[in-house]
């Protein structure tokens, strides 16, 4: 699914125009409120662009049937490979691949969190090709609270009381939710985990590697794996890739350039933006994940689901409302602080 890399700092935000590549001043004040407009504007579309082919997603693993999730994914890490091989080409870019194998601190966390995304990625296709498409969804709306809960654990940080609230909300809805479903709905859960420790080991390689080399280590080191289950898949006659037409072969190879162009999208997103409205963005994937669920997949929604889903979008809005209270007060903080220099 949707693979925020967590890896852009405050720093990247700010516009790269604080002078001319000849070392000249600054542009006049009017100039370069027009330019922040500008990158503000691109920076929403692409984060539009890549939430909304997140949400849509699961239609196309739709149309992979009758492909199951293990080909799915192991397709996906394959193809992306080489999707990635002719991206690092073009932009000449295999010395920087090269030194983020040579780094430690680099290699090791996004090794880690290859593995964490296959488990995302092989969860999320099977919920969707099994008809549990709504449960699937339920994982991305339930993610930032995982990432709440990451931070007191692993960070050690104190919660604000909104964001207590939030958690104790979001309990109160997994308790709904596992009566509804008559069991603890794991697909959901799972989903958050592994999706919320993704972008905790993400954000510790921080700005050391670029979304295009991230995804390359990622796939590089899943591969040989995905390659081992397509060659068992087709040895043992299991396969859908080379026997049913040209159609649903091109479709599955597809999946190269399905993974990789929403996540370039998405870190053209946040080198503009702030991540207050990346936060906000990243609410149209499992929205749209919901509604192509109900409306397409004509999945059921028991009255108790529907109760269920109404706690997790409130412990939602709370969150929401609390990281706005408080981008607000900082930023009124950073100005006092200006003024008073």
């Amino acid at each position: 699914m949707p693979k925020p890399d967590g890896s852009f700092s405050p720093a990247t935000l700010t516009a790269p125009d604080a002078a001319t590549p000849s070392g000249s001043p600054a542009r006049t004040q009017p100039a370069a409120l027009k330019a922040v407009d500008k990158d503000t504007t691109a920076g929403v579309l692409f984060g539009i662009g890549a939430y909304g082919l997140w949400g849509l997603l699961p239609l196309y693993f739709f149309v992979l049937a009758p492909a199951g999730a293990v080909e799915i994914v192991a397709n996906r890490v394959v193809w992306s490979l080489l999707f990635c091989t002719l991206l690092i080409t073009v932009t000449r870019s295999w010395r920087v691949l090269g030194a983020a194998f040579r780094n430690r601190t680099v290699i090791g966390p996004l090794a880690l969190a290859a593995g964490l995304i296959a488990v995302n990625w092989l969860t999320y296709t099977y919920g969707v090709t099994t008809g549990q498409a709504v449960e699937a969804s339920l994982g991305y709306f339930i993610n930032p609270l995982v990432s709440v809960l990451l931070g007191v654990f692993v960070l050690k940080e104190k919660l604000r009381p909104l964001q207590w609230a939030a958690v104790v909300i979001g309990f109160v809805a997994v308790g709904v939710l596992t009566v509804s479903y008559g069991k603890l709905p794991w697909i959901a859960l799972t989903l958050a985990l592994s999706f919320g420790l993704y972008g905790f080991v993400k954000k510790r390689v921080g700005p050391r590697a670029d979304a295009i080399t991230s995804l390359s280590v990622e796939t590089i080191v899943l591969a040989p794996l995905a390659a081992a289950t397509m060659i068992f898949l087709a040895v043992s006659g299991a396969a859908t890739l080379s026997t049913n037409g040209a159609g649903h072969f091109w479709l599955l190879a597809a999946s190269g350039i399905i993974t990789a162009v929403p996540l370039l999208f998405f870190g053209a997103s946040a080198r503009r933006l702030p991540m207050t409205t990346i936060g906000l963005l990243q609410y149209f994937a499992p929205v749209l994940q919901f509604i192509v669920a109900l409306a397409v997949f004509k999945e059921a929604m028991t009255t108790e689901r529907w109760i269920g889903f109404g706690v997790v979008w409130l412990a939602l809005l709370v969150l929401t409302v609390d990281m706005l209270l408080t981008t607000r007060k900082n930023s009124v903080s950073r100005k006092q602080a200006r003024a008073a220099a």
